[in-house]
């Protein structure tokens, strides 16, 4: 990058070289009218001038714009003056009049064709054809006339203001091409491959259409990190262009195309080009058409690699960052700060799978609310995090994470704590266990190497088996509370689709963004997906066995929790409960246990008068509806500004009974009232 000084240098050596190039046009101009008037002496003595002159410019700014465009563009002498007259008269009033004199007609003050085969030396009619350089890369634009010789020229205006040296993307780009910024540092392993693109771009330079560089992986930070990165090793601009704002109409296509070509060679950068969840219609129509025709150097992300695409393609596949990387990641962000941790570095390692930049992005953002102040960050990223780094750490990475599963799940806020959940002593164990394989995951996985043969069945699943209202929602709130994790509940039936690969896509991205945070998924319903596996008949049944494989799959390889409920244990096939770690099943609560639920649904400061706790216990619901209970007899009580008494929990468990079809047995409300 030039500073400031040197910047205002060139620029201004940049426009007396184009004066002077445009002083050389006005010269050929007037020998032309020199001798259509016949003052053939003064031609000859002008011509002489203007060489010796031009001779001297073109020794003394061999880098200015003007030369460059030429050169990248291949323009011969002849067009090289048609493109400069042309901005001429969009810079000079004396150079547009002379225009109008040469043409004998000062309304004429415009330059076309005709005057330029006419004026300038080595005239060559292919010049003016569309699949020359001046129009193919719309230099310049002929007006509508009735001859192609008599129409106007004009320039293009992104080229005038490149001429003049003034740097800028092109309006018409504008929306659909975006620049993207240096990354931060890079891990040992993208660098490598950051290197290796740089390398076989350096080797190919001169090629007429360069091999683009298919970038894979489930990252898309980590793949514009070294996409980013490839672009500052070699100099050049990155600019984003999402796939599906490539129109599919064939000219709105073929202009795009060109507007990027030219923008690439007038700005030396590279394109990446990423494309999701296109339909086959669409890569058809539009994305592939456009990788095969575009001329740049060309970077294309997206997590499956493309297919029969006649351009070159050279795949690399991208992995997400180590553990190991990571760690060195943190240190570097962290600076001196990360001894303030006290070795717990690893904890926040093995929870959160971050790309580089998002680890940078936590680290600013501690500091931020800590100083408040942008303006004092220091140059190796170093400084004194608040109190209980780690805590406000894991807070930030949690909401970092968010914002891509909001959208596709529903998040719920874990308030239950261990006393809130009534669970016979064996179940309460397992999932006390559950909870230990969460934290200690990286010392069994990765100090002590369990994970060194493989990454099948390390991801920690389990099933969550009981009637409506058992707990099973509440136990993955009290996970979720006890390790801090976020909590997603997603409703299995609204994720399965009657559409063929549907299920599988949707099921995709629920694991791809909650993958960043570690947070614990909770699958409603699986009894929408799930089924005893019969034999294949059809299509339907074959693609029912995939979908349920391809959760299973996922749920294995999840470095968070992945959790499963249904009501029906038997609805499951056995060879798809081998593959789930644990299994917990939520009996329908006792007398006993419905006591204790009871006497734990009334908070402490909400007043109750006389209330029978065995009297209660008789009802033979599960904890759901005692809640519902106890809630709907709360708002009975507060309306008549009484404290809540056995005759509002009657009324409420009626209206409780009534949801579920049936009434309160004369044994199960004697006494109440």
């Amino acid at each position: 990058m030039m500073n400031a000084t040197v910047t205002r240098n060139w620029q201004q050596a940049n426009q007396q070289y184009l004066a002077q190039a445009l002083a050389e046009v006005r010269t050929l101009l007037q020998q032309y009218l020199a001798r259509l008037q016949g003052n053939a002496e003064e031609d000859a003595g002008t011509r002489k001038h203007g060489d010796v002159g031009i001779q001297q410019d073109i020794g003394t700014f061999s880098a200015s714009s003007l030369e460059f465009l030429c050169a990248a563009f291949g323009l011969t002498s002849f067009e090289r003056h048609i493109l400069l007259l042309c901005a001429g008269v969009e810079l000079s009033a004396l150079l547009a009049q002379l225009c109008g004199q040469c043409q004998g007609n000062l309304q004429f003050s415009y330059p076309t064709f005709s005057l330029a085969l006419a004026a300038f030396p080595e005239a060559d009619w292919s010049a003016l054809v569309p699949v020359a350089p001046l129009r193919r890369w719309r230099l310049i634009e002929v007006a509508g006339g009735e001859s192609l010789t008599q129409s106007r020229l004009r320039i293009d205006e992104r080229v005038l203001h490149y001429l003049a040296g003034v740097p800028y993307l092109d309006d018409r780009l504008q929306g659909l091409i975006e620049p993207l910024p240096i990354e931060t540092e890079l891990p040992a392993s993208h660098n490598l491959l950051a290197q290796q693109i740089a390398d076989i771009w350096s080797q190919i330079r001169g090629q007429q259409i360069p091999p683009a560089i298919q970038l894979c992986g489930d990252e898309s930070d980590s793949k514009w990190a070294i996409a980013s990165a490839v672009s500052a090793t070699m100099g050049i601009q990155l600019y984003f262009l999402r796939a599906a704002d490539i129109p599919q109409a064939v000219a709105e296509r073929e202009a795009l195309t060109r507007l990027w070509e030219r923008e690439a060679i007038l700005s030396r950068s590279a394109l990446l080009l990423e494309w999701e969840d296109l339909t086959e219609v669409e890569k058809m129509r539009s994305l592939l058409p456009f990788i095969e025709n575009v001329q740049s150097l060309l970077l294309i992300s997206g997590r499956e690699p493309l297919q029969s695409c006649r351009r070159k393609i050279i795949r690399l596949d991208i992995s997400k960052v180590s553990m190991a990387e990571q760690r060195s990641l943190w240190q570097n962000a962290l600076g001196n700060s990360a001894l303030e941790l006290n070795g717990q570095l690893d904890t926040l390692v093995s929870q959160f799978s971050l790309s580089a930049s998002t680890i940078y992005t936590v680290c600013n953002q501690v500091k931020e609310l800590r100083t408040g102040d942008k303006s004092q960050e220091t140059e190796d990223r170093s400084y004194s995090l608040p109190a209980s780094p780690l805590s406000q750490l894991w807070d930030t990475c949690r909401t970092i994470a968010r914002p891509r599963l909001e959208t596709l799940a529903q998040r719920i806020v874990p308030k239950a704590t261990w006393d809130d959940l009534v669970l016979p002593e064996p179940q309460r164990q397992i999932l006390h266990e559950m909870a230990a394989q969460v934290r200690q995951r990286a010392k069994v996985y990765e100090t002590w190497e369990f994970a060194i043969r493989g990454s099948n069945g390390l991801g920690i699943s389990a099933l969550f088996v009981g009637a409506s209202g058992t707990g099973k929602t509440m136990a993955a709130e009290v996970l979720a509370h006890e390790l801090r994790l976020d909590l997603y509940r997603i409703d299995l039936s609204q994720v399965v689709s009657k559409y063929i690969g549907e299920t599988e896509k949707n099921l995709r991205r629920v694991f791809d963004a909650a993958e960043a945070g570690g947070a614990i998924l909770l699958f409603d319903e699986a009894d929408a997906l799930f089924g005893k596996r019969s034999e294949v008949k059809d299509s339907h049944d074959r693609y029912a066995n995939i979908e349920v494989s391809y959760l299973l799959q996922r749920m294995e390889a999840y470095r968070g929790l992945a959790i499963l409920t249904t009501n029906m244990k038997n609805a499951i096939d056995t060879a798809f409960l081998r593959r789930i770690r644990f299994i917990v099943q939520f009996p329908f609560p006792d007398f006993a246990q419905r006591i204790e639920i009871w006497r734990r649904i009334f908070p402490p400061k909400m007043p109750t008068e006389k209330i029978d706790l065995a009297k209660l216990a008789k009802l033979n619901i599960a904890g759901g509806n005692i809640r519902n209970i106890a809630l709907n007899a709360a708002f009975l009580a507060a309306d008549t500004g009484e404290s809540v008494q056995m005759k509002h929990l009657l009324r409420a468990a009626q209206s409780e009974y009534a949801k579920l079809d049936k009434q309160p047995t004369e044994a199960e409300v004697r006494g109440w009232a």
